[in-house]
């Protein structure tokens, strides 16, 4: 069961306290002034530690204001905000990106009205922090998906697993690919300001409305939009027992059109189901509008199997395939695509994908997925901890990441 319905930070086994007890340690951090036109702007001069932390317990401070409150909770998705390899130089900008390159220089943090905009690499990203140098959100060059900073979560499924994950990072898909310098286009100030107060469902809330036991949802025309999912049809082929193969439109029942194919009618025997590539193309292409695409090509839009998003697919690199197991889990960041190299008949090509929420409360690194085993998208621990480090089964196979 998801234990943030509403998305309340509600912690699994406790019931909500009556007060809120926000602790907060002030940690120290090297600061720099500068003087711009407009007066006077504090900017973080070390990117490797933000100004506050926090434990929040009780009422969730609200979008942008817990920005301001609190740091991140996950450990990983902080330090994709905040490390440099090295501290950067802070220039004031002015309200226009300059003649040849727009943007801050890599490492360097330019101000840009009450905002200030910093370049960091590996992979290349802008984070955007308030005045007070609280990052606020993480965009990356070439994706779609951007990390916000928001109310505090904690997400459970006690049916799988004894772990919880808490997080204060909020999924969502800008309207274009980030690029450097698109601070300045038209659409990121509107943009950001909407999305950092927006507590509608994101990516990760979406993913854990088809887990086990989650409350089936319906939209005006009664279609059957959410709920607890399966994986596919039993098989008696099948080494876990279920067939792959169930996309998303075989879990809700209706035809889709696809620009590379052409309209494709669902299975009336997989309504319900979705394996693991379903299930993300689910959660980003039926329900979050990312374009899908109904081959194993190249395209604008999510390839329809785990091995094809992993080669081919839209969105950056974030952990590249060697071939063998995948470290640099402090790169990847809640939302981020997962993928497994599982069947060992097929040289070095994964066939497994999931999305992956944050580190969880012994610190490993989970994400979500649908597996056979479980009948379903999980985060559990029925055929292995979901979890990319550890030596453990999913670890060992863990090869790639792609954030979208």
């Amino acid at each position: 069961m998801l234990s943030t319905e509403g998305y309340s930070p509600l912690h699994r086994g406790r019931s909500r306290p009556s007060g809120r007890r926000v602790r907060l340690g002030i940690v120290a951090a090297a600061l720099t002034t500068c003087l711009v036109a407009a007066g006077i702007v504090l900017v973080l001069r070390n990117p490797a530690a933000l100004p506050f932390s926090a434990e929040v317990t009780g009422s969730a401070m609200d979008g942008a204001a817990a920005a301001r409150g609190t740091t991140a909770t996950d450990p990983a998705a902080t330090a994709a905000a905040t490390t440099s390899a090295t501290s950067g130089a802070t220039t004031p900008g002015a309200s226009t990106p300059g003649a040849s390159t727009p943007g801050a220089a890599d490492g360097a943090t330019v101000v840009v009205g009450d905002l200030a905009v910093q370049r960091l690499a590996t992979p290349s990203r802008t984070v955007v922090r308030d005045s007070r140098g609280v990052a606020l959100a993480v965009f990356t060059d070439g994706a779609r998906t951007v990390r916000l900073i928001g109310r505090v979560r904690t997400f459970s499924e006690p049916a799988f697993t004894a772990a919880s994950v808490t997080t204060d990072a909020w999924v969502r898909l800008a309207p274009k690919a980030w690029s450097k310098g698109a601070e300045y286009a038209a659409w990121f100030r509107p943009w950001l300001t909407k999305a950092l107060a927006d507590t509608s469902p994101d990516v990760l809330a979406v993913a854990m409305q088809y887990v086990h036991g989650a409350p089936q949802r319906t939209n005006g025309s009664g279609l059957r939009y959410a709920g607890d999912a399966s994986y596919g049809p039993l098989s008696a082929s099948d080494p876990d027992g279920r067939a792959e193969g169930s996309d998303f439109l075989d879990y809700l029942g209706v035809s889709w059109t696809f620009p590379d194919r052409g309209s494709v009618s669902p299975k009336p025997d997989r309504y319900g189901d979705a394996d693991c590539s379903g299930f993300v193309r689910l959660v980003y292409g039926y329900r979050l509008g990312y374009p899908l695409l109904g081959r194993n090509e190249p395209g604008n839009g999510l390839p329809r199997r785990a091995f094809a998003m992993s080669e081919f697919g839209p969105g950056a690199v974030v952990v590249a395939n060697s071939g063998k197991p995948a470290g640099n889990f402090d790169r990847v960041q809640a939302g981020d695509l997962v993928f497994f190299d599982t069947d060992q008949s097929t040289a070095n090509q994964n066939d497994h994908s999931g999305i992956y929420l944050g580190r969880d409360h012994s610190g490993h690194h989970r994400f979500v997925s649908s597996r056979s085993k479980a009948d379903g998208p999980t985060f559990g621990d029925l055929g292995g901890a979901a979890i990319l480090d550890g030596g453990g089964y999913w670890s060992v196979r863990f090869r790639d990441s792609r954030r979208l």
